[in-house]
Order: C-alpha cells, then sequence, then structure tokens
C-alpha cells in the first residue's frame, strides 16, 4: 500500500482536531462519572446525615426547654 505524503499543515490540523473531539467527548463522560459518584456518595451519606441533624435538633430543643424551665418565667394559662 502506497502512502501519499500529506499536504503541509494538513497534519497539524488533523492532530487539532482530534484533539478538540477527545476534549468534548472526554469533557462530557467526566461530567457524567462525576455526577454518578456524587450521587452515589450522597445517597450513602444520608442516612447518617439525618441521624446527626435529628440528634442536633433534639438535643437543643431540650436545651432549650430546660434553660426555659430554669429560668423561673411564669407559664401561660388558657382561659
Amino acid at each position: 500500500m502506497l502512502t501519499r505524503p500529506l499536504p503541509e499543515g494538513m497534519e497539524e490540523y488533523m492532530v487539532h482536531r482530534v484533539m478538540q473531539r477527545v476534549d468534548v467527548v472526554l469533557d462530557q463522560r467526566l461530567r457524567e462519572a462525576i455526577a454518578t459518584v456524587v450521587q452515589e456518595q450522597t445517597r450513602s451519606v444520608l442516612p447518617r446525615l439525618r441521624e446527626e441533624i435529628e440528634s442536633v435538633v433534639r438535643h437543643a430543643v431540650y436545651e432549650a426547654v430546660a434553660d426555659e424551665l430554669a429560668s423561673g418565667a411564669p407559664t401561660a394559662t388558657k382561659g
């Protein structure tokens, strides 16, 4: 098989075009891969995060109620 030499500048042009295409494909596939990993990690962390938030809120409410009761503030009565 005989190969003819490429016209001047054609090799550089082809390399440039191929690199542009690779860049677009890599960008898209990396975004998809990263999104998948982030989604998986979020799902795995979510139950623990919910537990922590619930605990923090519960303790904050307990402390607020205890502080209010300790302050000796009069209680409101319904009439």
